[in-house]
């Protein structure tokens, strides 16, 4: 039952406090689809009862309010910070970040990481992880003094091309048994080629998987 499997993503989440934003976002278009699903009952067919549905998403909305309410419990060590090391050292760790709404958040902590944060070049190598040359060029931006302004250019970006996609951990769906298993975990599968029958499922697949 995929709604199984969601609430236990969810559960985990609130356990870990990490993710929040992703299974929010996840949540939020997946209540999305299914409103337009449940409205216009006439065009698309849903299995099962229509009420079993809307319990569905009251569940959603629930899981909503309770990743809203979610308090990150901050540590308590009194040790050694992201500021304390060198600007070096806090740029590299900034290059490993793959969300440039991370970056944005990370500069709002400290005026020192939000002037980090501007760095032309952390922004310049986020837009081509992302996106293609051609892409980049057809929305270039320039600065009055003549510099590509990549920020803008990123979130530019953004709007017009879907971003590059990369999870820690990701479902898949066996073409052969017909089921979805998380990478890590793997299934008892019977077929000849295991490899070729188990496709990654992203989080937009995995929301399609409710659409009929």
């Amino acid at each position: 039952n995929y709604m199984n499997i969601l609430e236990r993503v969810v559960q985990k989440v609130l356990d870990d406090q990490q993710n929040v934003r992703p299974i929010k976002e996840l949540l939020q278009t997946l209540y999305v689809s299914l409103c337009g699903l449940v409205q216009d009952m006439g065009k698309s067919v849903l299995v099962g009862n229509i009420n079993c549905w809307v319990h569905r998403m009251e569940n959603i909305l629930q899981w909503q309010q309770q990743l809203d309410n979610i308090q990150i419990n901050r540590p308590m060590s009194k040790g050694m910070t992201l500021t304390d090391l060198p600007a070096s050292l806090q740029l590299n760790i900034m290059e490993r970040l793959t969300d440039g709404r991370d970056l944005v958040s990370l500069g709002q902590v400290t005026p020192d990481l939000g002037q980090l944060t501007e760095d032309r070049l952390l922004w310049k190598r986020l837009c081509q992880y992302h996106f293609t040359d051609r892409q980049i060029r057809k929305r270039l931006m320039v600065s009055d003094k003549g510099q590509l302004e990549w920020k803008k250019m990123y979130f530019k970006l953004c709007r017009c091309y879907p971003v590059r996609e990369q999870y820690s951990e990701t479902l898949h769906f066996c073409t052969h048994c017909h089921i979805l298993f998380w990478k890590d975990t793997n299934h008892p599968c019977t077929a000849n080629n295991t490899e070729s029958c188990c496709k990654p499922v992203s989080p937009q697949g995995f929301i399609n998987l409710f659409k009929f």
